[in-house]
C-alpha cells in the first residue's frame, strides 16, 4: 500500500462516526434511523493553498436514513444527485433539497439536521470538503 493510499485510509477512519456508519456501526442519532453509506471518491492536495486539500465523498441515505449531529472543520459543498434530503445547521432553517440542488456548510457550522426526506426511497448526494490536510473531515458534537 502506498503512503498516499495509507493516508487516504486514515482519512476515512477519521470520518468517524460517518466512517463507522459506512461499515454498519450505528452511533447515536437520537432515533432508529438507518445509517448512511459514505464512500470516498477522491482526495486531492491543493498546492496553491499549502496544507489544504479537497475531499470528495458520495453519501447515500437509505429510506428514512439520517446522520448524527456533527460539524466539519471545513467548507462543505453538498450536491444532491437523487431523491431529496433535509439539511440544517444550528441557527438556520431546515431546507429540503431535491436532485440538482445544493447546500453549503461553513467551518464553524454545527450540522444539526441531515436526513433523507423520504421513508421509502433512497437519496444520494456528493459532498466536497475543502479542509486542512491534517484534520479529520468530521467532528462529532457532544
Amino acid at each position: 500500500m502506498s503512503v498516499r493510499s495509507s493516508i487516504a485510509v486514515l482519512a476515512l477512519a477519521a470520518l468517524s462516526p460517518l466512517a463507522a456508519l459506512a461499515h454498519g456501526a450505528a452511533p447515536a442519532r437520537g432515533h432508529d434511523a438507518p445509517a448512511p453509506v459514505v464512500k470516498e471518491i477522491m482526495t486531492r492536495a491543493l498546492p496553491d493553498y499549502p496544507g489544504k486539500e479537497a475531499l470528495m465523498l458520495s453519501v447515500e441515505y437509505p429510506p428514512g436514513g439520517a446522520d448524527p449531529v456533527h460539524r466539519h472543520d471545513a467548507h462543505a459543498f453538498v450536491y444532491v444527485i437523487e431523491g431529496a434530503i433535509v439539511m440544517g445547521v444550528a441557527g438556520g432553517k431546515e431546507v429540503t433539497l431535491k436532485a440538482g440542488e445544493s447546500f453549503y456548510e461553513g467551518p464553524n457550522d454545527i450540522h444539526t439536521v441531515g436526513r433523507n426526506a423520504s421513508r421509502d426511497k433512497p437519496a444520494k448526494f456528493v459532498v466536497v470538503l475543502l479542509k486542512d490536510a491534517d484534520k479529520p473531515a468530521l467532528l462529532p458534537v457532544p
